[in-house]
Order: C-alpha cells, then structure tokens, then sequence
C-alpha cells in the first residue's frame, strides 16, 4: 500500500463534558468553591466553567454519567488544597505524591471526580513507598 502524505492538524485541547443533575447547584459549587468561572454564554441545559487554561463543560441530564473522572494539572497542588480546604470543597483524597504528580482528589455534586496534580515533590516519598 502506498504511503500517502498527511497533513495532520494541531490540536488546540480538552475539555471533559460532564453529566450534571442541577445546573445552578453544580454552576454554585463550581464557581463559589471551587474558583472556576462560567461562560457568558452558558444555559440552563449546558455551559463551560473554567479557571485559568482549564475548562469543563456542564450538561444537564446528558452527555456522560455521574462518577467520572477529570485530571487537571495545576501550578501547586500543594496551596490548591490549601485554598479549597477553606472553601469548603469536597476533598475526596489529601495530596500525596506519586512518579507522575503531586495530586490529590476533590469530588462535586454529582460525584464525578477532579484529580489535580502538579509537579512530583522531590522532598517526600511517594505514596506507594517507592522511592
């Protein structure tokens, strides 16, 4: 077979479309506790929160199932706990350290889970006791 040139097409990222059962208890906990902020465009029936380079699209009764799972890297996972262990978020799993980040697990209304990880920290173990 003939191999043929391609022009593939840069991608641009991703975003995750998760399953929500209420839309302005999910939008609240989102915005007010978790620091991320909704589209201007956003609707009852869907809509895009993000903070900073990350975003998450909100669906209302659609599109996915409760309990999934989102892996967001972030700058420090470290004040991020800090910062949501005041704000009342639903912290699933403290940071701990692993080969592949620094992470730790924050649950939302709905059960689908955020995990954020940073950078590993070279000054603990990781979790499993590897070293």
């Amino acid at each position: 077979m003939p191999k043929t040139d391609v022009t593939r097409t840069a991608f641009e990222g991703a975003a995750p479309i998760l399953s929500v059962e209420n839309m302005s208890v999910s939008v609240k906990y989102y915005v007010e506790t978790l620091g991320f902020t909704n589209a201007d465009w956003g609707s009852d029936q869907f809509t895009l929160v993000n903070r900073d380079g990350a975003g998450i699209y909100l669906c209302q009764g659609d599109q996915g199932q409760p309990g999934t799972w989102a892996w967001i890297g972030v700058e420090d996972v470290g004040a991020l706990y800090e910062e949501y262990s005041k704000s009342g978020a639903r912290i699933r799993q403290k940071p701990e350290n692993h080969p592949w980040a620094y992470e730790m697990k924050v649950e939302d209304p709905d059960g689908h889970v955020l995990r954020f990880g940073s950078e590993p920290r070279a000054d603990l173990p990781f979790a499993d006791g590897s070293s």
